[in-house]
């Protein structure tokens, strides 16, 4: 008789099932890899190594209120988390979600930006203990370009995402992680790689969600978010073809921004849910990680056991003006004077 796996396994064995598919695409999939091992030499070639680093964001955003604690804010991953292709600190999505939480929060936000360029999932164990040095109030993780492009099997990137997430949470921290973004989108890329990385993007994605819903956090999808448009609007790319562009980095803070605030109790509407949903976490999954935008919450009375999630589609959030931008010297000292305990 066949062994169903026990519950603490059960985020592996949906994330693989989610990922594969099935046994026909195994072979596809070996195949697929190899052609990924020699066209992504020619995509690397393009593309070229990284000539700058991102914009250093970390920093105070807004003010708070009078002996009120500020909100620590931790963005973990690779370089789409770090923003790296921002010329400015305040274009890049740490400082973005930093300020849209300040604005809409009222509240003072500390931000601590420890993603690295290059970072694979195996890299967030190191980040999380970076991060925990200090309490955390909410953490926001971008990972999974380096995991498909280096060929990390999907199975190992969703249980170092699921123990880092479960690390956070049992830190007391709220945790929102926006899902593999589809490399099919990346014009350095040709085909056949092109539709590989897509294929593979999309199976990472929802073997992160499942992960990130059985760790207690909120995934989100990026998936081809602005894919269609990148083929259209070179503005939303940097220089090097393979990042977003600043405009590329709003829209991406802006998909994540709602599940952030609302994790954080913000309790005015940011955005407007068009639908929710209660699915089995593996058919959730797969429908995030084709629906950009899309949120897969855990069920409070389902939490560790990964059968059920709450499935949410959003409309776009708009109307929201302009985030708060970094605390000056003198305001921040201001804050302080005022009874804050300086940290």
């Amino acid at each position: 008789m066949r062994t169903l796996p026990r519950p603490g396994r059960r985020a592996r064995y949906v994330a693989v099932k989610a990922a594969y598919g099935g046994g026909g695409f195994g072979t596809a999939l070996g195949l697929g890899y190899a052609v990924l091992v020699t066209e992504a030499k020619l995509a690397r070639k393009t593309i070229g190594p990284p000539k700058t680093q991102a914009p250093r964001a970390a920093g105070s955003y807004g003010r708070g209120r009078r002996g009120q604690q500020p909100v620590h804010l931790v963005v973990l991953g690779d370089s789409a988390a770090a923003g790296l292709g921002c010329e400015l600190a305040d274009q890049t999505p740490g400082a973005l979600l930093a300020g849209g939480v300040a604005r809409d929060l009222r509240r003072r936000v500390d931000l601590e930006v420890v993603a690295r360029t290059g970072a694979r999932s195996a890299d967030l164990e190191a980040q999380v203990g970076q991060a925990l040095r200090r309490p955390v109030d909410a953490a926001v993780i971008v990972i999974g370009a380096n995991d498909v492009t280096h060929r990390v099997p999907i199975a190992s990137a969703t249980r170092d995402l699921r123990r880092a997430v479960q690390a956070l949470r049992e830190a007391g921290a709220e945790v929102v992680v926006g899902t593999a973004p589809d490399l099919g989108s990346v014009k350095p890329l040709l085909q056949p790689l092109r539709t590989i990385a897509a294929q593979l993007s999309r199976r990472l994605a929802a073997g992160q969600t499942v992960a990130t819903v059985e760790g207690g956090g909120t995934a989100v999808s990026l998936g081809d978010l602005l894919g269609p448009e990148f083929s259209e609007s070179p503005h939303l790319w940097s220089a090097d073809r393979f990042h977003p562009s600043p405009e590329g980095y709003r829209r991406i803070a802006d998909v994540l921004l709602p599940a952030l605030l609302q994790s954080l109790g913000v309790d005015i509407p940011v955005s407007v849910p068009i639908s929710d949903s209660v699915q089995d976490v593996q058919l959730a999954a797969r429908v995030a990680a084709r629906e950009p935008g899309v949120e897969v919450d855990p069920l409070p009375e389902q939490a560790g056991a990964g059968r059920l999630a709450l499935l949410r589609r959003r409309l776009p959030l708009v109307g929201r003006g302009a985030p708060a931008g970094p605390t000056g010297a003198g305001e921040l000292a201001d804050e302080l004077s005022d009874g804050e305990p300086a940290h």
